[in-house]
């Protein structure tokens, strides 16, 4: 790959990494929340989420107002994610990376390193600092312990502070504060249960954002105000401005196909709308910069765009990101997810299906 060496800003945009100890404490509510939090407060806000998926970037992208974006060093490598990161963070005044699983839970190599891709990862690529959001609904006293092990468990990544989330009462939040003091973090902020933070969910995890449409926007309007109403976003905003900072190339989409451009200019038709939101913004930008025209149209209403040449399908799950449900005795099996294994695709297009097609044909 060629890295561009025009000047940057690099990593300098104040950034926070909202982590967990494990899935299913909140992580995406309590991030979209606090875009959209910070937004409300002025802030021009650039999302990501740490690893493949396309389910979480669609909620940060309504609560940003600006395309959610992935940091997946197993996708991509390391040496992409400070590019990647300051491309996808270039106009705004604050990141706002969320965690995938828990803060250390990674790929296992097979020389046995751990933690391959993990939040913990990714934060220390980019030097930013982590404010773990913990379920205290199953917590009391204990909590001092729990956090005071992710806080000495790895001293390179810089456990900053807690948020704490699905809290009972106002006894519950007294006791898990003292908890956290125990452990030595500020609470950044504390968020008591309410249906309202809860969004559909299915086998994948959330419900796409854009399938929802205008419950979608009511959904982050909602979780907006009740998680905004419990964070002290000021001081997020200064921990924010902790990150250390260093000078980056910006990723650039026309540099990485610098190898792959072609004379002619074919009419790629990029599959979209509410059925087909599995993708990642990279994806158009990619092939854009390797020659296509890319036009976007939806399968369920509209026909090829004239003169298409190939079409790309959003959708699989890269690299088995995902555990597979196990396959039930009598059922059919189910075909492998794109790009598993060993692919010719360049880095960065796994995860989509592309057909050629004649577009000679009606």
């Amino acid at each position: 790959m060629v890295i561009s060496t025009r000047p940057s800003r690099g990593l300098s945009v104040p950034t926070i990494v909202i982590a967990a100890p494990s899935s299913g404490s909140g992580k995406t509510t309590i991030t979209t929340g606090l875009i959209g939090a910070l937004v409300a407060a002025g802030h021009r806000v650039a999302p990501f989420k740490v690893g493949p998926d396309y389910i979480d970037p669609g909620y940060h992208a309504v609560a940003a107002g600006r395309p959610g974006r992935n940091l997946d060093p197993n996708l991509v490598g390391e040496h992409r994610i400070g590019p990647l990161f300051a491309a996808g963070s270039a106009g705004a005044d604050i990141a706002v990376v969320e965690g995938v699983m828990g803060l250390f839970d990674g790929r296992i190599t097979d020389d046995g390193t751990l933690g391959v891709g993990s939040t913990a990862h990714v934060a220390s690529l980019i030097g930013a600092p982590v404010v773990l959001v913990v379920d205290a609904g199953g917590h009391s006293q204990s909590l001092a312990a729990l956090l005071h092990g992710f806080v000495s468990y790895d001293p390179t990544v810089h456990v900053a502070g807690v948020i704490l989330n699905r809290v009972g009462s106002d006894r519950h939040e007294a006791v898990l504060r003292q908890a956290a003091d125990r452990a030595g973090l500020p609470v950044f902020g504390v968020v008591r249960r309410a249906s309202a933070l809860s969004v559909p969910s299915r086998h994948l995890g959330l419900v796409p954002a854009a399938e929802r449409s205008a419950e979608a926007l009511a959904s982050v309007d909602a979780i907006t105000r009740l998680v905004g109403a419990g964070i002290d976003v000021e001081a997020i905003v200064r921990l924010a401005a902790t990150a250390r900072g260093s000078d980056v190339a910006l990723w650039s989409a026309a540099d990485e196909m610098a190898e792959h451009r072609v004379d002619t200019r074919p009419v790629v038709a990029v599959a979209q709308g509410a059925a087909f939101t599995f993708g990642y913004a990279e994806h158009p930008e990619l092939l854009t910069a390797a020659g296509a025209d890319v036009v976007s149209f939806d399968p369920l209403h509209d026909r090829l765009p004239e003169h298409t040449s190939a079409v790309v399908i959003g959708g699989g799950l890269p690299g088995g990101a995902r555990r597979r449900p196990r396959r039930q005795r009598g059922t059919a099996r189910r075909p492998r997810p794109p790009c598993r294994g060993r692919t010719s695709r360049p880095r960065g297009m796994c995860g989509a299906a592309v057909s050629l097609v004649d577009a000679r044909r009606p």
